[in-house]
């Protein structure tokens, strides 16, 4: 694991853990490996249905809990107002290319109520001219909120696309720009 709290593991480890969480901007459904690190997260109802987007090498069955205990924890003080909560919860994606991990650990450094577009977010993963490298990173994350992909933007500012629909990028960014000084989402 990275200073981030991304892990680049292939290892499948036995059986994924999955919960889903009532939050205001929908149910967030989350998905843990066996040591507790998100495999994916993302606005659906059903942790199984997360299951295609992570990487073949850390898919396993999903054993359904009511709490992942620190993972929840996290998510409930975000909501609650603590935007950094989810900043130390380790996430485990898999990628065989080396800077689609890293613009998930770039990712992670985006301060909440400080959106990027998706041309900052492109050279701050040190690639200024690879902005549909930089889309396809936000394209293929896996764990929502936890690598925050809803926080860029499309070059003109406006909201682009978001796999759990601009309703839920919108209600995201709105709230980490009301609790922020710093914020600038679009309305």
């Amino acid at each position: 694991m990275n200073s981030t709290g991304t892990t680049n593991s292939n290892r499948s480890r036995g059986v994924n853990e999955g919960t889903t969480i009532g939050t205001p901007a929908g149910p967030l459904s989350i998905v843990t490996g066996p040591e507790g690190t998100v495999r994916a997260a993302g606005f659906v109802a059903d942790p199984e249905a997360l299951l295609p987007l992570i990487h073949p090498g850390l898919r396993a069955p999903v054993r359904l809990r009511s709490d992942l205990g620190p993972v929840n924890r996290a998510v409930t003080a975000y909501f609650d107002g603590d935007l950094t909560a989810i900043d130390e919860v380790p996430v485990e994606q898999h990628t065989g290319g080396a800077f689609l991990a890293h613009s998930w650990q770039v990712l992670r450094a985006v301060p909440a109520g400080e959106p990027v577009t998706y041309t900052g977010f492109a050279a701050l993963a040190g690639r200024p001219a690879a902005v549909r490298a930089a889309a396809a990173a936000c394209a293929r994350n896996a764990a929502a909120l936890f690598v925050p992909c809803h926080r860029v933007l499309r070059t003109d500012g406006s909201l682009g696309g978001y796999r759990y629909g601009l309703p839920v990028k919108k209600w995201l960014l709105g709230h980490e720009r009301r609790l922020t000084a710093a914020g600038a989402a679009p309305e």
